[in-house]
């Protein structure tokens, strides 16, 4: 015969006087933890008590009831509704809904309140994120979201773009298949099919970190920070249609901007606009380009002009701040530390002589009707403008000839005379890079890509050469003793001692932007300030400088003979220069850069996408993260794609040191190579070796492969 199931009783419900209830000892919350006892009573003020207490009568030593509750389950809503009751918010006699157990069951207090805080169920995030997303389908605002929830409204806009994401993600966030941190990270892009393409791409690899997804989702898109969309203005580049993604849970630096060529075009726009403002100026050309090159001015000769005046009313001003600056000195100069304002209030007065300091230039008419200007973006995304460049064919001749056949009018065929003009603006742009070849195998670096490396070590050795007078006076003795003594030819030499420039056909857009072009534009225009304009008062000034600024000067000319530049070259001798003369010439550079202490990792420079990475195959980018990161890393990313292998490496190397073979400083244990071009078989380094017939294949590869692609 079956066993019959006992029926279970459940306690009974009443509701009960709140001064009728005391907090039980045998509570086993002690700690506190989650919502503040503050909190909670809020939540009961508005909402009511949504959850009875658990009680037990309270006997006396004959075992009768008092008439009193012990309170062993619901503790926090017991303080909660206490505060209350201080606060005078809540009656103390107020009935509160209680579940009242038997006061001589077996079940111990202790355990009935333990049971109540293990037993019970954390809601899950995504439960969270989606009832903020149904109150705000409701009409509810995120600030009374959060004003409900006792929150940021940071945090519900944070809950709400999770809630946002993909619902293919979803369902495999609620079934722990992707982690709260990776979610996040997906919130960067509004696009659920990316974000479901993403998520595709790296489900099945072991490496599918948060900064991995993030990068994807945003590696067509263009930095807030990006000078042209600094330029521009985040507000005009939204008012034109553009969209910008947004991080809610770690900094973005103002996002990314999701439209690149709305972003150029603006640029475009924006920059053409100011052309045609500086054109009504007279000026015979400009030249327009986000970013100029270094070195465009070369050959150009700069229009000295002069400062405009100050005004009666700018000098009143100088004076006035000078005056208060000296009083506010004199005031706190006996004090330890400057008060706040004090202190804001000089820094102020110091900005706003510093603004006087730069002023406008005034050129004659006759100068502005032969000479140009260069546009562009500055690093902080200002507009740049320099004024004054003549070229060499626009140069008025000392004696003029007057035409045959010119007309009568005295001013007809004076180049000197003013003439009305219109400006050709110039927008210049550089050809885009082709795709690299994905072969196994390291192949010879590309030789656009060596000249811009050796472009960038060409002006860090100018810079410090310098800096160092005596290395200075060494290397240019070095080639005048070259030159009487030993014949040599005007090629092949690290010093060009004619000081004739070099020109960089090749190199990085942002070589001018660098700190060595920074640090040589500065000291140049230093000097600039010192010499006379005439050339006939120069060597009066000369003699009148010290002996320490006679050597800083000399040092400063001579490394603007500096060539480390490699240059391809026929190795038979029929071309400019030889390939023995190319590696004479990277030798002598070695040499000189040791003799300076040159090192490219210390001056500055870091592999990055766009000056190496991107540019080569992946065995070399693997190689390089091997070298600078270890084997481990490398194996970190030897899986991925070439753009994402690229861009996974600029962050392993960032500051590794590591730098390609072309900017490195090679040991010179060697016997010094004879002068003469064309002489001797030595080979090159390995980065720059390649048989003609070898390169020709290779780039017939690249060409197969970029089609491919």
């Amino acid at each position: 015969m079956p066993t019959a199931v006992q029926k279970i009783t459940l306690s009974s419900a009443r509701d009960i006087p709140f001064n009728k209830l005391v907090l039980s000892q045998a509570n086993v919350r002690r700690v506190k933890a989650g919502v503040s006892i503050e909190e909670l009573a809020e939540s009961i003020a508005r909402r009511g008590l949504i959850q009875s207490l658990h009680v037990r009568p309270v006997l006396d030593a004959d075992g009768r009831e008092t008439g009193m509750y012990d309170v062993p389950a619901g503790g926090r809503r017991y303080r909660a509704l206490q505060l209350l009751v201080k606060q005078k918010r809540l009656a103390k006699s107020s009935s509160v809904p209680c579940v009242v157990s038997e006061a001589n069951g077996d079940i111990l207090d202790a355990e009935v309140s333990l049971a109540e805080n293990i037993e019970r169920a954390p809601l899950h995030p995504l439960d969270q994120f989606r009832a903020f997303q149904a109150m705000r389908e409701r009409g509810i605002t995120e600030e009374a979201i959060a004003a409900a929830f006792f929150v940021p409204v940071q945090v519900v806009k944070q809950r709400l773009r999770l809630a946002a994401v993909s619902p293919t993600l979803l369902d495999i966030y609620a079934d722990d298949g992707i982690t709260l941190e990776q979610l996040m990270a997906f919130t960067v892009s509004d696009d659920h099919a990316r974000q479901d393409q993403v998520w595709e791409s790296i489900r099945n690899s072991w490496s599918k970190e948060p900064y991995q997804i993030r990068r994807m989702l945003t590696e067509s898109a263009i930095r807030a920070s990006d000078k042209r969309a600094v330029f521009v203005g985040i507000d005009a580049y939204e008012a034109a249609g553009g969209c910008i993604l947004r991080d809610l849970f770690q900094d973005d630096d103002g996002g990314w901007l999701q439209d690149p060529a709305l972003l150029d075009r603006l640029v475009a726009e924006k920059l053409k606009t100011a052309a045609e403002r500086i054109a009504g100026e007279g000026w015979k050309w400009i030249e327009v380009a986000a970013s100029l090159p270094y070195g465009i001015a070369h050959g150009l000769r700069e229009l000295s002009g002069t400062p405009v005046d100050l005004t009666a009313d700018e000098q009143a001003t100088i004076e006035a701040l000078n005056a208060e600056y000296a009083k506010l000195e004199a005031e706190y100069e006996d004090a330890d530390e400057l008060p706040g304002e004090i202190d804001q209030r000089l820094g102020e007065i110091e900005t706003a002589l510093a603004s006087f300091d730069d002023r406008p230039i005034h050129y004659e008419p006759t100068e502005i009707a032969i000479a140009g200007v260069f546009v562009s973006i500055d690093p902080d995304g200002a507009l740049s403008v320099d004024r004054g460049y003549v070229r060499l064919e626009d140069e008025i001749p000392d004696e003029p000839k007057r035409s045959e056949s010119s007309s009568g009018d005295p001013g007809a065929g004076d180049p000197a005379a003013p003439v009305v003009q219109r400006a050709v603006i110039t927008i210049g742009g550089q050809p885009a890079e082709p795709e690299d070849d994905e072969e196994d195998g390291i192949k010879p670096l590309p030789d656009r890509l060596i000249s811009e490396l050796t472009a960038v070590r060409t002006l860090a050795l100018r810079d410090k050469l310098a800096n160092d007078p005596s290395v200075a006076f060494v290397a240019v003795l070095h080639k005048f003793c070259q030159d009487v003594f030993y014949g040599g030819s005007q090629y092949g030499f690290a010093m060009e001692v004619a000081v004739r420039g070099t020109i960089f056909h090749a190199q990085p857009e942002d070589l001018r932007d660098s700190v060595y072009a920074k640090a040589i534009e500065t000291r140049h225009a230093d000097w600039v300030k010192r010499l006379p304009q005439k050339v006939g008062e120069l060597w009066d000034t000369l003699t009148a400088l010290s002996g320490p600024e006679q050597a800083a000067l000399f040092a400063h000319c001579a490394s603007f003979g500096v060539n480390a530049l490699y240059e391809r070259a026929d190795r038979y001798g029929t071309g400019r220069i030889s390939a023995h003369g190319v590696e004479q010439r990277i030798a002598e550079a070695d040499r000189l850069a040791q003799a300076v202490g040159l090192d490219m990792a210390e001056a500055g420079w870091r592999p990055t996408v766009a000056n190496y990475l991107g540019r080569v195959t992946k065995p070399r980018i693997l190689e390089a993260v091997r070298e600078g990161a270890g084997e481990r890393a490398a194996q970190l990313i030897d899986h991925l794609k070439k753009g994402d292998m690229a861009a996974e490496a600029e962050r392993l190397l960032a500051e590794s040191g590591w730098l390609p073979e072309p900017l490195r400083n090679a040991d010179l244990d060697v016997e010094n190579a004879d002068t003469a071009d064309g002489e001797g078989d030595e080979s090159l380094p390995d980065f720059l070796a390649a048989d003609d017939e070898d390169k020709a294949a290779d780039e017939e590869d690249d060409q197969h492969l970029a089609a491919a692609e």
